[in-house]
């Protein structure tokens, strides 16, 4: 059995994702961000950076953080979305690479500096999208002639989907970028892709959650 620690966030839904397309059993638990449950000693023991998700497994009695790490043990364990061996596994690691190294680092400066930080740097908002959109390019002309980043659809393609699909919080324009938003369409039709989006707060129940904070936010505005 896995148990998923975990919250509403792409890196998150990375993995109750790919559990539910995986059809691994597995309970899960919500690590609430908003109240710094990250940070407590007893959830340290199993996420050393205090990120989630992590998870564990109690058949190995094996417990692990960071989401492409997760990712590549739980389809190795499935035996599916990643090759076993040879030069088709290292060209789907290198698009997990892309999408740790690149796409979620640059959408997460994105999202501080575009809808977060309180003070708005246009500098700092230009730098971060036009760096997302140039990302975005790079997959789209990889989509231009192959349905899947690699030969067939793996891990790489719902990690980077599981970031791409946020665009408009980021504030990334998807103009002319065709084959990237037919991926973008044709994965979030898949099994699984659904459920694991529910995980660990049902969608419904997050947008009502976000729509209250933001009325929050704005009266304090105006309070001010």
């Amino acid at each position: 059995m896995i148990k998923l620690y975990t919250a509403p966030t792409p890196n998150g839904y990375k993995v109750s994702c790919l559990l539910e397309m995986l059809q691994i059993p597995y309970e899960y638990e919500l690590v609430n961000l908003l109240e710094k449950e990250q940070f407590s000693d007893q959830f340290k023991m199993k996420s050393p950076n205090s990120k989630i998700p992590a998870i564990e497994d109690t058949e190995n009695n094996f417990a692990l953080a960071e989401s492409g790490a997760i990712m590549i043990y739980l389809a190795d364990k499935a035996g599916k979305m990643l090759p076993k061996s040879g030069t088709e596994r290292y060209e789907v690691l290198q698009w997990i690479m892309f999408q740790m190294g690149h796409i979620g680092p640059m959408m997460g400066q994105a999202n501080v500096f575009y809808r977060y930080l309180p003070e708005k740097i246009p500098a700092a908002i230009s730098r971060y999208q036009n760096e997302c959109r140039r990302l975005y390019e790079v997959m789209d002309n990889r989509l231009s002639n192959q349905q899947w980043l690699c030969k067939e659809f793996s891990i790489a393609d719902l990690a980077n989907w599981c970031w791409i699909r946020t665009h408009r919080w980021s504030g990334i324009k998807m103009d002319g970028l065709d084959h990237l938003e037919r991926w973008l369409k044709e994965i979030k039709g898949m099994p699984g892709i659904k459920e694991g989006l529910d995980i660990p707060i049902p969608i419904t129940e997050l947008k009502k959650i976000r729509d209250e904070q933001r009325a929050k936010n704005a009266d304090a505005i105006v309070q001010k």
